[in-house]
C-alpha cells in the first residue's frame, strides 16, 4: 500500500510536469521535443513499476499460483502452462504465457472461425449485453471456465512484463492470425507494449464490439500516464471479482 501511494504521489507530479511543460512551449518544434522528452521519461517510470510491482506480485501470489499449478495438473492432462506465439509492440511476435483452461488436443480453428466474424461484424455490439467471446466454447476445461472468469489464467503474464514483452498495463496482445484480419486502424493498438490489464479490461472486456476495444486501446494510448496506468490497475481487482464480460 505505501508503494502504491508512493507511485501515486510521482505520477501525479509527473502529470504536473507533463502539462506545464506542453503549456510552456513555443511552436510546433519545441513541442516535438517537449512530447519526446516526456515519453521518455514515462516509458523509463513505467518500465520501472512493471518490474517492481510484477517482482512484488509474483511473490505475494507464490501461494496461489502453486495452488493453481496443482490444481490444473490433477484436473486435466497436459502442461500447466498454456503458450502461444502472440503479436506485441510494433508487430513484434512473443511467446505468450497463461495458465492452461483447455484441453490439450484444442482445435484452434475454431476460435480462428469466430475471431475472423468478430473482425469483419468490428462494429456489431453483443446481444443482450452477453459476451463478444465464444459461448460454451467446447476447448474450455471445467478448471478452466472458473480461471477465465476470474482471470486468473493470466497470473503467469507477469512473468511476460519481467522479460519486457508486455507492461502491467496495455493493449491486449492478439493472436497472428487476427492481425492478418485487421484493417490498417486496427493496427495502431500495436502502438504500445500489450498489457495484462488495461483500459478496455475495466471498461468493457468481451461486452463491447471489435471495433470498440481497438477505440478504447488507442484511446489508452493517445492519453497514457502514470497517473492513468495507477488508476486502471487499482481498478482491475474490482473488474477480476465481477467478472463481467470474461469469459
Amino acid at each position: 500500500m505505501a508503494l502504491l501511494m508512493a507511485l501515486t504521489r510521482l505520477a501525479r507530479l509527473h502529470q504536473t510536469s507533463r502539462d506545464e511543460s506542453e503549456m510552456s512551449s513555443e511552436g510546433l518544434a519545441a513541442h516535438s521535443i517537449t512530447v519526446d522528452v516526456h515519453v521518455g521519461r514515462y516509458l523509463r517510470i513505467k518500465r520501472t513499476t512493471d518490474v517492481v510491482l510484477s517482482v512484488a506480485a509474483l511473490m505475494i501470489l507464490m501461494p496461489l499460483l502453486v495452488t493453481l499449478a496443482l490444481a490444473i495438473k490433477l484436473h486435466s492432462p497436459g502442461p500447466v502452462l498454456f503458450r502461444q506465439p502472440r503479436i506485441g509492440k510494433d508487430g513484434k511476435p512473443f511467446t505468450f504465457l497463461k495458465f492452461r483452461s483447455m484441453r490439450v488436443d484444442a482445435d484452434t480453428a475454431i476460435h480462428r472461425a469466430h475471431m475472423e466474424q468478430l473482425i469483419k461484424n468490428g462494429s456489431s455490439t453483443p446481444a443482450n449485453g452477453k459476451s463478444a467471446k465464444m459461448e460454451k466454447d467446447p476447448r474450455i476445461t471445467g478448471l478452466g471456465r472458473i480461471l477465465r472468469k476470474t482471470s486468473l489464467d493470466e497470473l503467469p503474464q507477469f512473468i511476460n512484463v519481467l522479460r519486457g514483452e508486455m507492461s502491467l498495463v496495455g493493449p491486449r496482445p492478439p493472436i497472428p492470425y487476427e492481425v492478418e484480419l485487421y484493417q490498417d486502424w486496427h493496427k495502431r493498438r500495436l502502438e504500445a507494449l500489450p498489457g495484462i490489464t488495461g483500459w478496455w479490461q475495466i471498461k468493457g472486456r468481451s461486452r463491447v464490439s471489435f471495433d470498440d476495444m481497438v477505440r478504447m486501446d488507442i484511446y489508452y494510448i493517445e492519453h497514457r500516464s502514470l497517473w492513468l496506468d495507477l488508476k486502471i490497475i487499482a481498478m482491475t481487482p474490482l473488474a477480476m471479482l465481477t467478472g463481467k464480460g470474461a469469459g
